[in-house]
């Protein structure tokens, strides 16, 4: 039964990749904001019949992005921008259904013991805080200014990647579990590994701010910036804090710098594998971290160079979790037991 709860996990870990791909496309086809209300219950029913469209054209009408931005928006234009939000979110409640439904079977049956009871409980809570950031970044970008929150947009990102992280590394204990009591089998590892994790966490925040201050389309070129390795302007604003937030430039640069940071990290730890002669299980796993690394350090940079198309920016995203994911994986066979390395 612990290895069914495990692939279970591991199908909710794949959806909500797939969400945050499609949260991807519908922030760069400038979709989230055309779905003025939250109904977690009756949005799940699209507008049925001209009257209903029309309803809801009415109601982004009197939005700032369309008095702002929009304009003179046909309603054919503007079913095509709320079919795409309507797809995430009716995405994102399916995937917590794909969560919830065999949650509750398991815990009728009696399958989960305590530690893995709380542990599932605590999942649970992501996934509903998960949906309340959603509409709290959507209604920030509803007000005043035809744009989400920089800030929400990334407590959003950085709280779909730490549900995706749990139930990815929950999942991983039931397949691969480790005796305790033998501590890290690779103590260089399990280290690095934990900072890989770290980095990851940090550089995709990094990322949601460049996303949320539209970062990506100033400074389009690499590896130097507007011809500079360190480029002037990084604190000008002041309070100095404030440029790690608000200065796109320098948001961008540091989105750069921890990038460049985690690649030389990942790549290190293959070449120690390697040196190491690690078991094939674990020389498997740092061979896709190397090989997602190198992808989504590719992206970033082609990404940039293009303007951030559509295509390239969902799939910058999406390698992103990969990379996160192969971390996760890599500290998992840094802390298995002999026998099963």
């Amino acid at each position: 039964m612990r290895k069914a709860i495990g692939v279970w996990l591991l199908l909710c870990s794949a959806c909500v990749w797939v969400v945050l791909v499609t949260g991807g496309v519908t922030r760069l086809t400038h979709s989230g904001l055309s779905i003025v209300e939250w109904k977690p219950v009756v949005g799940v029913v699209p507008p049925l019949g001209d009257a209903r469209w029309e309803a809801e054209f009415e109601k982004y009408r009197a939005t700032p992005e369309y008095l702002k931005v929009n304009a003179g928006m046909s309603l054919a234009a503007f079913k095509s921008i709320y079919l795409m939000e309507y797809s995430h979110r009716l995405l994102a409640r399916g995937a917590g259904l794909i969560f919830l439904i065999p949650f509750l079977y398991f815990a009728f049956k009696r399958a989960l013991d305590r530690p893995l009871a709380l542990k599932l409980t605590g999942v649970a809570l992501l996934w509903a805080l998960q949906g309340a950031l959603g509409w709290y970044m959507v209604a920030s970008g509803l007000v005043l200014e035809p744009r989400v929150s920089h800030y929400r947009l990334t407590a959003h990102l950085l709280a779909a990647c730490l549900l995706y992280a749990v139930m990815l590394s929950i999942a991983l204990e039931l397949l691969r579990p480790a005796d305790a009591a033998a501590g890290p089998r690779r103590p260089w590892l399990s280290r690095l590994s934990a900072v890989l994790v770290g980095l990851s966490f940090l550089t995709i925040g990094s990322g949601g701010l460049v996303a949320g201050l539209r970062a990506g389309l100033a400074f389009n070129t690499f590896p130097l910036v507007g011809g500079y390795w360190v480029p002037p302007y990084l604190l000008e604003l002041r309070p100095l804090w404030t440029n790690f937030f608000e200065n796109k430039l320098t948001v961008q640069y540091d989105h750069r710098v921890l990038a460049a940071l985690l690649a030389l990290t990942a790549l290190a730890a293959w070449l120690g594998g390697l040196r190491a002669r690690l078991p094939r299980r674990a020389m498997t796993a740092l061979h896709l971290l190397a090989a997602v690394t190198v992808a989504q350090f590719a992206l970033g940079a082609f990404t940039l160079l293009y303007r951030v198309p559509v295509v390239l920016g969902a799939a910058h995203q999406g390698v992103a979790l990969l990379l996160l994911g192969a971390a996760l994986l890599v500290r998992r066979e840094a802390t298995l037991r002999p026998e099963n390395g």
